[in-house]
């Protein structure tokens, strides 16, 4: 039986896209939000093949059931013919609603379409936030295996996750035909977890892919296209030192990040579970920004003299900056780049996660479990009500 929670994404009252990767939830969430609405999944081969052939044919089908109000297609971007007999529709202005779910941009924007020229928002699914599934989900499980409900509620879940990494080389990258050689980019999956949580370079990625740099450069395109990677920028704001220029780089979901890197006799545990715990926070803190239409903006900041502060949220309600460590002790060396980050923003507020159990004050850094911080963060609430 499908496990549900209730989530934190709050759908519009108008047509909107609701993009996120497979498994976060978008199907289960809106079929229980809209009961009673016509539901086309393009992910069933015979639905395909009859929209491929003939996508005016949702025209009738509307036409022929004035009763119902609302209309989901499920995986828009695998007929992105459909967006113009949607946008039909919507002209006609009789009081429909339109959900169009997807989990890959890319043969959507090859095919030119122009999403719905405004006429319908944007929004994302993500994967759970432990507010969200603390019933079911725990701390250290989410470490291991991640926060996609399709993993998180499995008898399974490492079988399930590796299952779901090699579903998403093989249906969305080799059966969509985004790239030809697929042992290249397998190698190049292996190659850029170890950029997770880290600057991106792509030319050293490349060098150890031994392929040309234009080539990551569209392999990291196609990984943010099918939702399953993104790119944080430094926060220069008013800097008062020379910052770095290279974003970081985040797969989308700790458990994925754990499948695809490798581990042998010369790969330290420490580093790949001190990772493993930046990207969690990570995407905690891209979630909580998404669904709580706060209006913050999330950065990181790093000097060209190596000091770095993994978050800084930025918005009408202050400036915070967060520090990760995996360590269940905080050294003076620990809040240094806090300290700096406040030198040069004395507004800002400082935090430390980490994985000890005691609320602290050092410094003026506040320091906080990141379990407990983690488990409050609301995206119905401000950030202050994590903190407290």
């Amino acid at each position: 039986m499908e496990t549900m929670i209730p989530r934190c994404f709050e759908p519009p009252k108008q047509h909107y896209f609701l993009f996120g990767p497979r498994g976060t939830g978008k199907s289960t969430f809106l079929k229980k939000a809209y009961p009673g609405a016509f539901y086309i999944d393009l992910l069933k081969p015979d639905t395909l093949r009859r929209y491929q052939a003939r996508p005016e044919m949702l025209i009738e089908q509307v036409h022929a059931n004035p009763s119902v109000k609302v209309y989901i297609v499920d995986e828009i971007q695998k007929v992105p013919e459909l967006l113009d007999a949607v946008h039909s529709l919507i002209e006609e202005k009789q009081g429909r609603m339109f959900v169009l779910t997807g989990s890959s941009a890319r043969k959507l924007k090859r095919a030119g379409t122009d999403l719905l020229a405004g006429r319908a928002l944007l929004k994302h699914m993500h994967p759970l936030l432990l507010s969200e599934g603390k019933e079911q989900v725990n701390f250290e499980d989410a470490l291991k295996f991640g926060l996609l409900p399709l993993i998180a509620f499995s008898e399974s879940p490492m079988e399930t996750l590796e299952a779901y990494v090699a579903l998403y080389i093989r249906e969305e990258v080799q059966f969509e035909g985004l790239v030809r050689n697929i042992g290249a980019f397998s190698r190049f999956l292996e190659a850029i977890s170890f950029s997770h949580a880290s600057l991106l370079n792509i030319s050293n990625v490349a060098r150890e892919c031994e392929v040309e740099r234009k080539v990551v450069e569209n392999y990291i395109s196609i990984l943010e296209d099918i939702l399953l990677a993104t790119r944080l920028k430094v926060f220069s704001k008013r800097a008062q030192r020379a910052l770095v220029s290279h974003p970081k780089f985040y797969l989308f979901d700790v458990g994925v990040f754990k499948a695809l890197r490798p581990k042998g006799p010369l790969d330290s545990p420490s580093e790949i579970d001190g990772a493993a715990l930046e990207g969690l926070v990570y995407q905690h803190l891209r979630a909580w920004k998404s669904y709580g239409k706060n209006g913050y903006e999330l950065f990181f900041w790093r000097s060209r003299g190596g000091v770095e502060v993994d978050f800084i949220l930025y918005g009408e309600g202050g400036i915070y900056a967060f520090e990760v460590k995996n360590a269940a002790k905080i050294r003076p060396s620990d809040l240094k780049p806090l300290v700096e980050f406040r030198a040069d923003y004395p507004m800002s507020k400082t935090i430390l996660l980490y994985r000890g159990k005691d609320r602290l004050l050092r410094n003026d850094v506040l320091c906080l479990p990141c379990d407990e911080f983690l488990e409050r963060l609301d995206p119905g609430k401000s950030i202050d009500a994590a903190l407290e």
